[in-house]
């Protein structure tokens, strides 16, 4: 994105190489020598000078929003950035804000939608990569009368991060309803995020969701003309929209066809997804064939690709045939509205350290299960009013899975809160098992894990330019056997820095096995409960690390680390040298 910078003034020079230097593909020049037109590709121009001289500096190039370019007022001491032209569309609004940002002023947004914290119509389709199917004279009118707090009925029938945004978002004057026939009777205009079309009797604007995947069969080298017009025409019979298309498949034995490539040109997609045989052999279709069958392996190319493209996902059309080609339509299963779990990592234990998606979620759930023993109850109390919020401490898996499903089945939200990163030492496989085997909606929030507490609490980089540049993450033998390959004697030889998790109550063999390999000397740091009220780290020498754990009765939620990496100051990362242009301007 090109922009260009005009000055005014000499006073404010420095403002705008300031702004140019930290703003890629920028071009300033003073407004005196400029030749009144936008260089190839410009979208931004950020004025630096009085808003009156802006505007009628600018105005010849006003044409609509949809094309304009963003303008972006910024007075010459620096004070504010305003938007002038292209709030929305062309994005002056971000630009005012980023702007502000790198010269320390105040963005000055006169837009209502953003003052009021409302959903800004013309763009939340492209913040969340659906089309918005309205003409501009829809969108216009519904913006107007959005803004003014008409009774609105918004329509979710996908699910995926813009809607939960929206649900999170939800104006006061906004309703949220499961079908058409929900739809208050004094509603004066509907929002649907939606690949369905709907016979609505108030005004309407669409946003399409790419959720749907087509999967194609056709005879060798059938011909290409006509064909997309006929999968239109039967999308749209039997009320889908095709602008909520994302992928075309098929088997592996059509990958040559003209067909397909003629298909995604036309409904602007990607390359066509290609499966094996063996993949889509064991997928039931509703409209199964013999003769398919008997030519390709599978019952039903079109219908096996479709829903195996969307994961499992159910049919929304099921097998259509043309002249020589078939085809059907899925719905991505993990887009469907219905019950979820999302397995979120809580961080070490400071309610602070859970990552703002983890956070979003625990505040969105209908039922929060958490692991007692290990996370603090502090992590839930952000939870909404009529939230179930239990500990699995004294349950069994089968407990936990029971519950979760009551909840899950009744289409609602679920967290599963585990320590840390949930990936590591978080004991999900057994839980994600059961998922797959009910066919569940699920999916993991990554959080910070106790080996980056500890680097942050010892003031430490666990890896040393020349010296160390691995860290390891293991724990030792206890209950559970350790493979052979891993003993800590034999990853000790490689001297990195090593994490050492759920081992203070094996620390004496834990020592042993690592003076096979490091020098007694070698700095070790005993981490309890990080980021806890009640953190407590001991640092020593490997020599004494047992003794360490042993006076102090340090627990399982100890992380052992060992490591020349421990305090050290030495070594110069070479990121910072004149090579690496990317981190300093010459």
């Amino acid at each position: 994105m090109k922009t260009l910078i005009l000055n005014v003034t000499s006073s404010g020079a420095d403002i705008a190489s300031v702004i140019a230097a930290e703003l890629p593909d920028t071009t300033v020049v003073r407004l005196k020598e400029w030749n009144r037109l936008l260089p190839d590709g410009c979208e931004n121009i950020i004025f630096v000078g009085a808003l009156g001289i802006c505007v009628r500096s600018v105005m010849h190039l006003v044409n609509d929003k949809y094309s304009d370019a963003a303008v972006v007022c910024v007075d010459s001491s620096g004070r504010f950035a305003i938007p002038v032209l292209s709030g929305h569309i062309g994005g002056a609004n971000e630009l005012a804000k980023v702007v502000a940002g790198i010269i320390g002023g105040m963005p000055v947004i006169t837009t209502q939608s953003d003052n009021e914290g409302l959903w800004a119509l013309d763009t939340i389709g492209r913040e969340w990569g659906w089309v918005a199917d309205a003409s501009r004279e829809d969108m216009n009118r519904a913006i107007f009368g959005f803004v003014n707090g008409c009774k609105t009925a918004l329509i979710l029938d996908v699910r995926d991060n813009g809607t939960a945004y929206m649900r999170r978002t939800l104006p006061a004057h906004v309703t949220v309803v499961k079908d058409v026939s929900q739809i208050p009777d004094d509603t004066e205009l509907v929002i649907a995020v939606t690949p369905y079309i709907y016979n609505i009797k108030v005004p309407a604007v669409y946003y399409r969701p790419r959720v749907l995947e087509m999967g194609v069969g056709c005879r060798r080298d059938c011909p290409t003309t006509g064909v997309a017009d006929y999968i239109r025409g039967t999308l749209l019979e039997k009320g889908i929209s095709p602008l909520s298309l994302r992928g075309l498949s098929t088997i592996e034995l059509k990958k040559d066809e003209p067909l397909l490539g003629a298909l995604c040109e036309d409904f602007s997609l990607s390359a066509p997804r290609i499966f094996k045989a063996e993949s889509l052999k064991d997928i039931d279709v509703p409209n199964p064939s013999d003769k398919v069958l008997e030519v390709t392996g599978v019952s039903g190319v079109a219908e096996s690709s479709a829903i195996a493209a969307a994961c499992g996902g159910r049919l929304v059309i099921e097998k259509q045939k043309g002249a020589d080609f078939t085809f059907a339509v899925a719905i991505a299963s993990e887009c469907v509205p219905g019950g979820h779990i999302e397995i979120v990592g809580a961080g070490p234990g400071d309610p602070e350290l859970v990552s703002v998606r983890g956070r979003r979620f625990l505040e969105s759930a209908d039922l929060i299960l958490y692991a007692g023993s290990l996370v603090p109850r502090e992590l839930t109390f952000c939870a909404k009013d009529g939230c179930v919020v239990r500990s699995s401490a004294s349950m069994t898996l089968e407990e936990q899975f029971g519950l979760m499903k009551e909840f899950y089945d009744r289409d609602m939200l679920v967290v599963r809160l585990h320590t840390g990163d949930p990936c590591i030492y978080g004991a999900i496989q057994e839980q994600m098992a059961y998922f797959d085997r009910h066919g569940m909606s699920y999916h993991i929030t990554p959080g910070i894990s106790s080996f980056q507490a500890a680097a942050a609490a010892l003031r430490s980089q666990f890896t040393i330019p020349e010296k160390v540049q691995t860290i390891i993450l293991t724990r030792g033998e206890g209950r559970t056997p350790m493979p052979d390959k891993e003993k800590l004697s034999k990853l000790a030889r490689s001297q990195s820095t090593m994490c050492i998790y759920l081992s203070a109550g094996v620390v004496d063999d834990v020592q042993a096995q690592l003076l096979e390999a490091y020098p007694p000397e070698t700095p070790v740091a005993a981490c309890y409960k990080l980021t806890w009220k009640d953190e407590r780290i001991y640092r020593g020498q490997l020599k004494d690390l047992a003794k360490i754990v042993h006076d102090n009765n340090l627990t399982l939620t100890t992380l052992l680390v060992v490591g020349d990496a421990i305090d050290n100051r030495e070594g110069l990362s070479k990121l910072y040298g004149a090579g690496f242009k990317h981190l300093f301007r010459p």
